[in-house]
């Protein structure tokens, strides 16, 4: 379970996040949504320490920190070793193959042997469909295919839990179902996964759980269902305006 406490993100000209209290439950698929600048990606991001809030309680299962502390390297890194990260952008190894996309953390961070990242990382391929592309570069992957690597190469590192910010926001349709659809099989395999999207059909199939974030506050923290069921006019507009 990841918990946070009263997480503030003050910028000299704006509070990005205004004493969030929310907690993550742990195999289960938790949807951060909200307006563009609203602070999801901050929260998100906050999470592992790539944005370091200005105030505030982190909780990760038995680790507590204090956000308000400088926090040394081994604090950061002990947070981090929790979480496996999906960006917008791809950001695959352009030197290396897929299958090696898939070993270089494994084998240089964690330290695994070579022949267990293999057997992990061949694993990961057949478990999507994707053997073929295994000894593919980047440059020839569609943006798609790049973007289910990089789910896969975050999975090699076996994170407790997978953190994804609008991780299909620069595909075309067709791409964004491929890619989303490898995130439903791991919800349907209770993988701990954290997502910011803009998706409301994703989230309302997908999602055990729904935060809704509205210009930096918490506007609801509870069960999907509720979420799209609410009367809460603020709730109403946003779900609206996401339709046409």
């Amino acid at each position: 379970m990841i918990k946070v406490e009263n997480l503030s993100k003050k910028y000299p000209d704006k509070d990005a996040l205004k004493e969030i209290n929310v907690t993550f439950p742990a195999e289960e698929t938790t949807a951060i949504v909200g307006p563009s600048g609203s602070g999801k990606s901050t929260l998100l991001q906050s999470l592992n320490l790539l944005e370091r809030p200005t105030s505030g309680q982190l909780i990760i299962d038995d680790l507590s920190l204090d956000l308000g502390q400088n926090l040394s390297k081994s604090q950061v890194l002990e947070v981090r070793k929790h979480f496996g990260m999906v960006f917008q952008e791809k950001a695959l190894f352009t030197h290396l193959t897929v299958l090696h996309n898939l070993t270089e953390g494994p084998i240089k961070v964690r330290k695994i042997s070579k022949d267990q990242a293999l057997k992990k990382a061949e694993e990961l391929l057949a478990q999507f469909g994707m053997e073929e592309l295994a000894d593919r570069y980047p440059y020839q992957l569609s943006g798609g295919q790049q973007q289910r690597v990089a789910i896969l190469r975050a999975l090699a590192m076996e994170p407790q839990y997978l953190l994804l910010d609008e991780p299909t926001s620069a595909l075309d349709p067709e791409l964004e179902a491929q890619v989303l659809r490898v995130l439903r099989d791991l919800a349907q395999k209770e993988t701990s996964m954290i997502v910011v999207t803009h998706n409301m059909a994703f989230a309302r199939q997908v999602a055990d759980k729904i935060v809704f974030i509205d210009n930096g506050a918490v506007g609801y923290d509870g069960k999907t269902e509720d979420f799209f069921n609410s009367t809460d006019p603020r709730i109403q507009q946003f779900l609206g305006a996401m339709t046409f």
